[in-house]
């Protein structure tokens, strides 16, 4: 996990700043070997929704797209967390699909990844990797006609998400749902939640009572944060007994997710 990111100026100076003390190294760009194995084995399983491939910077990459089951009411792009893929077992695949048959168009998609003994921290140069995916994403969807498009994303992928949506100053998103976003306090991957300052759309930060510790130390963090920025459709919903992926929660996790959409729908 998975931790949020300073957003906003930090992070190019950051960067620049590790490039003059660490030589450039697979570790600066996707893993790309990785992510094809992954789709393979991906599409080869695949049961529900569609495979398609979208493009950033020249790069192809996975998305699962899954038709909402009736008219769609709008549409949801899933960001997976550290490692893994768009049609992870938890909390990713329950959500595209669970979202998809109660009339939500979903497209999950695969989202910038390192070998398997990198660290939270080694994902920070590949944050620059995420605004032209997510753009890719919602292109995808706003040329179907959805009417408002939503994030939900989980672990890394809400630190992504909230990097992508702070970068922005205009981006069509028309709410965050962060799962197990992990905060606290300031300067690093794993314990900053400064990015929300600059979000001003809905957001439901969503965790689990025995959620990581980085999640749970940082709910005051984040509703401190979203709180001074003027946002007022901040809210934070805690799952009674549910872990960091929501294992034997998926259903609850779907309902908290649906019941907040169809508010801001």
């Amino acid at each position: 996990m998975r931790r949020c990111v300073r957003m906003g100026s930090r992070l190019p100076r950051l960067i620049v700043a590790l490039v003059f003390i660490i030589p450039l190294s697979p570790l600066w760009a996707s893993d790309a070997a990785k992510e094809k194995r992954w789709a393979e084995q991906v599409v080869d399983q695949l049961f529900d929704g569609e495979a398609i491939w979208l493009e950033a910077d020249g790069i192809s990459f996975l998305g699962l797209h899954t038709a909402a089951a009736s008219e769609p009411k709008g549409a949801v792009i899933v960001l997976h967390g550290i490692g893994v893929h768009p049609d992870w077992p938890q909390v990713i695949n329950p959500l595209r699909v669970g979202l998809a048959e109660s009339g939500w168009d979903t497209l999950a998609v695969q989202m910038p990844i390192l070998p398997n003994e990198a660290s939270a921290s080694d994902y920070l140069p590949l944050f620059p990797e995420v605004l032209p995916r997510v753009d890719a994403a919602l292109r995808f969807l706003e040329a179907r006609n959805s009417s408002a498009v939503f994030i939900a994303a989980h672990s890394m992928g809400a630190s992504m998400a909230i990097h992508y949506l702070d970068s922005q100053t205009s981006h069509g998103i028309a709410g965050l749902i962060a799962i197990g976003s992990s905060t606290g306090g300031k300067g690093s991957l794993d314990e900053s939640a400064e990015g929300l300052s600059g979000i001003q759309i809905p957001i439901l930060d969503l965790y689990g009572e025995y959620d990581l510790d980085s999640v749970l130390t940082g709910v005051s963090t984040r509703a401190r944060v979203a709180g001074a920025s003027g946002n007022d459709d901040f809210t934070q919903t805690e799952t009674a007994g549910a872990d960091h992926f929501f294992d034997g929660y998926e259903q609850h996790l779907i309902d908290v997710v649906l019941a907040w959409l169809e508010a801001r729908r």
